[in-house]
């Protein structure tokens, strides 16, 4: 496991909490979501189904959208995490691969909703939309530490932001044809099949 991985302090009380009240708020659209239908899903029922007041809701997240992809958005850092400790001498895409396979491997068992927020993605275009803005900001993440790793620079080198677009493209995508049932093979199968068939090296 890589030092920086390693030497990551632990999150505080507070960060703690709050990073409850997010995941409580998320999980709670996703289950209104799927026993009303999304149309039917307000702020103030996602509040209140978490405990808490739509106020804190707004101090939380910007929408209902926002709430329902936060757990994935948490993601994020996972990810630059795992590229983190990959070892230095293994090649970019395997690394970045096994990074992203990893997260996705863990989601089950800490996002219970997952398969539900695909779908729900793919069936409204507010979310799908919502998506979109969450992998700017994912790639723009991962561009920096592929930029470190490479010894490349993410604002003026293409490779770096070329890299984790195509990769977490890919990886959506794959998700996604599983989701809907195009694929027999498992969920992370079906997601390594696709990072291996588009590789790119520097």
């Amino acid at each position: 496991m890589g030092t920086a991985q390693q030497n990551a302090p632990e999150p505080g009380l507070r960060e703690r909490k709050k990073q409850a009240t997010r995941t409580a708020l998320s999980l709670a659209a996703l289950r209104l979501a799927s026993e009303r239908g999304w149309e039917a899903v307000r702020v103030e029922d996602i509040a209140a189904a978490a405990g808490v007041s739509a106020r804190t809701f707004n101090n939380y997240f910007a929408s209902k959208e926002e709430a329902v992809l936060a757990t994935g958005a948490d993601r994020a850092e996972r990810v630059r995490v795992a590229l983190r400790a990959r070892p230095s001498e293994e090649p970019l895409w395997d690394a970045l691969s096994q990074a992203l396979t990893s997260a996705l491997e863990e989601s089950p068992a800490v996002e219970p909703g997952i398969v539900l927020r695909a779908r729900l993605t793919l069936a409204h275009s507010q979310l799908a939309a919502e998506q979109m803005r969450f992998e700017t900001t994912m790639a723009a993440v991962l561009a920096a530490e592929i930029a470190r790793r490479t010894g490349t620079d993410a604002e003026h080198d293409l490779y770096p932001r070329l890299a984790a677009t195509l990769a977490l493209t890919t990886t959506r995508l794959a998700f996604e044809h599983w989701v809907a049932g195009g694929s027999d093979a498992s969920a992370l199968d079906a997601v390594r099949q696709a990072l291996r068939r588009v590789r790119i090296d520097p």
